[in-house]
């Protein structure tokens, strides 16, 4: 691996690259932190499959274009003479210092409970009127809901066992169909969202985490969907056609294959 010298001496190459950019490219010079902010989030999703695929490479160069929109905001930054990328690394030293009094202070932790406990105590002390202050409002609402269960498991607002979890789980399943029996839309789609938001803690409590689940079987079924669909083809058969058993025979070959 590199060392540190040489870290930081491609991190300044970067930097420098990053100027040059800005100064001479018609495309990065009209750029402000407004028009980058979709492009940063498809980049953070690209970032996500490359970790789901375990494709290590793949997560080296994407890790690259998100480390050079995090130059591009401090870059804009430095233009307004709000901030630099020295006060953005500065922020997140001081930040890290202050919430790790374990390390950098006198406080004794026994795990990483514990430490995650200390660390929303400590925000609560930085400011923050809730603990749910940090949980962006944009977040996509499976990832919103787990994040949501996190952090107040952070401050003890949590369940004791894993067998509770799994008992409210049913609970909201027999409330869902009561009112699927019911008929009326918006109390199915409420006691809908208590079932996944049920779902998502005990996700938490078998160490799964729900996002990462729910993209495995994306992934899974778009596969054995695009093998069915090939299958099809060479039989020169539309799905349309097909019936469900004939589809259930290239579907299950599919799993076979996996």
């Amino acid at each position: 691996m590199n060392s540190r010298k040489d870290q930081l001496k491609s991190l300044d190459r970067l930097l420098t690259i990053m100027d040059e950019l800005r100064e001479q490219c018609p495309w990065d010079k009209k750029q402000t932190m407004q028009s980058l902010r979709h492009l940063t989030i498809e980049e953070t999703y690209e970032l996500g499959d490359a970790i789901l695929d375990n494709d290590l490479n793949e997560v080296k160069l994407e890790l690259g274009d998100v480390l050079l929109h995090i130059l591009f905001y401090a870059k804009i930054g430095s233009e307004t003479e709000d901030f630099d990328i020295a006060d953005v690394a500065n922020a997140i030293c001081d930040k890290l210092i202050n919430r790790h009094p374990h390390i950098y202070g006198d406080v004794k932790v026994a795990d990483a409970e514990e430490v995650k406990r200390n660390w929303e105590q400590i925000k609560l002390k930085e400011g923050k009127k809730s603990v749910l202050e940090g949980v962006p409002r944009s977040l996509p609402a499976l990832v919103k809901a787990n994040r949501i269960q996190d952090k107040v498991a952070g401050v003890g607002f949590d369940w004791e066992k894993p067998e509770q979890v799994f008992e409210k789980v049913q609970e909201e399943l027999g409330e869902l169909q009561v009112e699927v029996a019911s008929g009326e839309v918006d109390k199915i789609e409420s006691e809908f969202g208590d079932v996944l938001f049920s779902m998502i803690n005990y996700a938490r409590f078998l160490g799964v985490n729900p996002e990462n689940a729910l993209e495995r079987t994306n992934k899974k079924f778009i596969k054995r969907f695009q093998y069915l669909e090939k299958n099809a083809k060479k039989m020169g058969k539309d799905l349309q056609d097909m019936t469900l058993k004939e589809m259930d025979i290239f579907w299950n070959e599919a799993k076979t294959k996996e």
